[in-house]
């Protein structure tokens, strides 16, 4: 299956580490022209060393806590540069809790940080897309959006807003050879994981290790993610190749959510 990204190029968000870095190597891997977009602008040349050196990737710095100058930042950059025929749309997630005791603010903040920037980098990015008849849109999102996930109350939340918002926007787009897809990882080896098991492990008065085995005995692949296995199939969701698949939620979690 041949991907054809030779002459796209790609905005990744989050793709300093984790699942945002190595989609930004996958898609680097295809032949796709990268530019990285996040806040530490340190780690941002760090990544950028990294990857291959046929292609001139850059970056961007940008704090996703302030959608007002994301949007500027990267109309800019758009204006000075080229355009973009791929947005991986993918931002550290909320931290743990249940819903019931979670302050207001911090739902203000993760609608921010999540809805309105990716909101805003689609108006920036979309105009390209419609003029050269192809574009892809990839939300990085979570399972939870189709089973809420326990102790994650404001992630689900928000998340679940993301998905509409996608769809909707997946529905308006699709006849400009748009398409708008969400990958939906499970338990994926990242810093975000790290933290999860750390406050699993207290809470339940365990260690980390036996928090991680629990959760892995709950995916009938009984192992977490890597972050290349998510990377893989926002990849394929960005190529010629998912040229007909628009609007879905691709859940990239071993089999763990149990809904269809």
């Amino acid at each position: 299956m041949e991907f054809n990204l030779n002459d796209k190029h790609a905005l990744v968000c989050g793709s300093t580490q984790g699942i945002g870095k190595a989609t930004a190597m996958a898609l680097a891997a295809e032949g796709c022209t990268v530019t990285l977009i996040a806040r530490n602008e340190d780690k941002l040349k760090s990544v950028l060393a990294e990857l291959p050196a046929q292609r001139n990737h850059d970056y961007i710095v940008a704090d996703f806590s302030k959608p007002e100058a994301l949007s500027k930042v990267v109309t800019e950059y758009i204006s000075k540069n080229h355009g973009f025929d791929i947005l991986v749309n993918n931002t550290g997630g909320p931290k743990g809790g249940p819903v019931f005791n979670a302050d207001v603010e911090e739902f203000t903040a993760a609608f921010t940080q999540h809805l309105k920037c990716n909101h805003v980098l689609a108006q920036a990015v979309v105009p390209n897309m419609k003029a050269n008849g192809y574009g892809r849109i990839v939300n990085v999102i979570s399972t939870s959006v189709k089973q809420p996930l326990d102790g994650l109350g404001v992630s689900n939340t928000i998340r679940g807003a993301v998905a509409n918002w996608s769809k909707t926007l997946a529905n308006e787009l699709g006849q400009f050879g748009i398409t708008v897809n969400n990958v939906l990882p499970g338990a994926t080896g990242t810093e975000r994981l790290d933290e999860i098991l750390k406050n699993k492990s207290t809470k339940l008065n365990i260690t980390v290790e036996d928090a991680a085995n629990g959760m892995k005995q709950a995916v009938p692949a009984k192992r977490f993610a890597k972050p290349e296995e998510i990377a893989n199939a926002i990849t394929f969701l960005s190529s010629g190749a998912a040229a007909y698949i628009n609007g879905v939620n691709l859940p990239v979690d071993g089999g763990r959510t149990k809904s269809l």
